[in-house]
């Protein structure tokens, strides 16, 4: 019999499409339990709807379990791995404890137990957005960066210089949990204050299995991450930072894993380097966000997601890194706007080592840039010899697409 993995998703998540193909590809089955109205069922992957916020969603899963077994359960955003971590738990299942789930999507938990690990992480407060501001601020000073306390994708992420900076950055995070309506009041009334940390920073991205960390690729941000906002644009493998520093990075992430207790599946860590060690920023126990998966194909051979349901299938896959270099730029949103179309594709698909160019909203919807937007307007994908070029190559396509846009009127403005 074919083994089954469960898929907890929420209804909204770009990676689903991406998990049922690797499923597909590799002959696993697929349960896809997500919210909303409707059940997500397509036609290569079963789907069962639950409600992400009620406990009794845990036990219709592990009906459907009886049903079938599992071989293994998923969890493809910061809203699921929790759910996932109790499904797991109680069918005895590799997984990672609630508690450490918890911390990889909670800022404000997250921040003290690095620390108690030492774990270098900026010194911070946590603000209660209900209470006056000047005694929770007292001596805290500037620089510093304000974001949401489980919000991901560098929304709500703001640098302030200046008490003013600082209380608009509030005011335009109130606005982003307001919105997002069904967060506990842990998380909808609070956000987390942190010492701004200068340098570059680098992404990793891993698996781990019985608490071993595999590093399938450490990615370079060559863009300065300064603020005001955090917009992520290009990502470059291999990196070119030195050995000791890519060291120290892998070494602090399997800290931080330790430290939250994570043991098993994909890990997304985001550091700096600075003054002389490497600083987490975030560690989340999910895969990396939008099409840059994709890059682990050349990191490893294989989709990252394939790695993924195939280590929680209970199937093994060898992993060989590809010669050369690669990287994406993913396409920040240049203005708040109504998309009319995005021109210079063709021209910037011709430039030497640009591989492919996706542009993933359609023409006819709203743009929304950072801090409140969640969606990048597209990525583009390069492969060259070096990853000076794979950059180069990416900055020059960029140059080429002209993003043209048409005010939003009346109602359609939030």
């Amino acid at each position: 019999m074919r083994p089954r993995v469960l898929l907890v998703t929420p209804p909204n998540s770009y990676r689903t499409l991406a998990y049922i193909k690797a499923a597909q590809s590799l002959g696993i089955d697929l349960l896809v339990a997500s919210s909303g109205k409707h059940a997500l069922v397509t036609s290569v992957s079963g789907g069962v709807h639950i409600d992400l916020n009620d406990s009794e969603s845990v036990a219709l899963l592990l009906g459907e379990n009886e049903t079938r077994p599992f071989a293994g359960v998923v969890a493809t955003d910061d809203h699921t791995v929790e759910i996932s971590s109790q499904i797991a738990n109680q069918l005895g299942l590799p997984h990672n404890p609630p508690s450490a789930a918890r911390l990889s999507r909670r800022k404000d938990l997250a921040r003290p137990c690095l620390r108690k690990a030492g774990v270098p992480v900026p010194d911070h407060r946590l603000i209660n957005l209900a209470q006056p501001l000047s005694s929770q601020i007292d001596g805290f000073g500037f620089p510093c960066v304000v974001k949401p306390v489980s919000l991901s994708g560098s929304r709500g992420v703001i640098r302030a210089d200046t008490r003013g900076e600082l209380e608009t950055a509030l005011s335009r995070i109130r606005q982003i949990l307001r919105g997002e309506g069904d967060l506990p009041a842990e998380e909808s009334g609070y956000a987390l204050m942190e010492r701004f940390v200068p340098g570059p920073e680098v992404a990793l991205e891993g698996l781990l299995q019985r608490g071993r960390l595999q590093v399938l690729a450490i990615f370079d941000k060559p863009d300065p991450m300064d603020g005001p906002f955090f917009e992520e644009t290009y990502y470059i493998s291999p990196s070119r930072h030195d050995q000791a520093d890519l060291n120290k990075v892998r070494q602090r992430v399997e800290d931080a894993c330790r430290a939250y207790g994570l043991s098993e599946g994909p890990i997304h860590a985001e550091l700096r380097l600075h003054d002389g060690d490497a600083w987490m920023m975030e560690i989340a126990s999910r895969t990396i966000g939008g099409d840059c998966a994709r890059l682990l194909r050349f990191e490893t051979g294989h989709g990252l997601e394939e790695l993924v349901i195939a280590q929680a299938a209970g199937q093994s896959m060898s992993t060989e890194s590809g010669k050369g270099a690669a990287g994406v730029l993913m396409i920040p949103v240049p203005e708040r706007g109504i998309l009319r179309r995005v021109e210079g594709v063709l021209a910037a698909c011709r430039v030497p080592c640009i591989e492919d160019i996706q542009i993933t909203i359609r023409e006819g919807y709203e743009l929304v840039p950072l801090p409140e937007g969640s969606r990048y307007l597209g990525f583009v994908f390069a492969r060259a010899e070096t990853p000076d070029a794979v950059e180069q190559a990416l900055r020059e396509a960029h140059s080429k697409l002209n993003i043209v846009t048409a005010p939003i009127i009346g109602t359609a403005s939030l």
